[in-house]
């Protein structure tokens, strides 16, 4: 085997590998990906049963129902052209509220209902930290 041809078969091997090696992560990752969907998305067309997926949109004004257990909360994802009905049975983050932002992840049930198994409340630009806040109202007292 001549030079040449031994460096052409050493880079053909190291483009296998890495092929092989990315087709691996990305078989490794679909199960971990999390599709998005918002109230008008799953209007339009019907959404996946059989996977994990993330909806997303603003908790409807007057929506927000606790069960007698404590634990378990029903309110409504809405876009402002449509709306979706989610449960989710655990603790809800401090800044969940109506009319805020919610990313819900969870499956969705053959009704179009949505069971959540975790929510994550966004909020606004102009969130601060508390400590931060704090900080900033002690120096504006101290500037005074």
């Amino acid at each position: 085997m001549t030079a040449k041809t031994q460096r052409m078969l050493l880079v053909a091997l190291a483009l296998g590998a890495v092929a092989l090696a990315a087709l691996l992560a990305l078989s490794a990752l679909k199960d971990q990906a999390a599709f998005f969907y918002a109230p008008s998305d799953v209007a339009r067309r019907a959404p996946p049963l059989d996977r994990a997926v993330r909806l997303g949109g603003m908790v409807a004004a007057g929506s927000v129902r606790r069960a007698a257990d404590g634990v378990t909360v029903h309110f409504t994802v809405t876009d402002g052209r449509a709306t979706t009905p989610v449960t989710y049975a655990g603790i809800v983050p401090d800044l969940f509220r109506e009319k805020s932002g919610v990313v819900a992840e969870g499956r969705f049930k053959p009704d179009g209902g949505f069971v959540a198994t975790n929510l994550l409340a966004k909020h606004d630009e102009r969130y601060m930290p508390p400590q931060v806040a704090g900080a900033m109202h002690e120096t504006k007292t101290l500037a005074q």
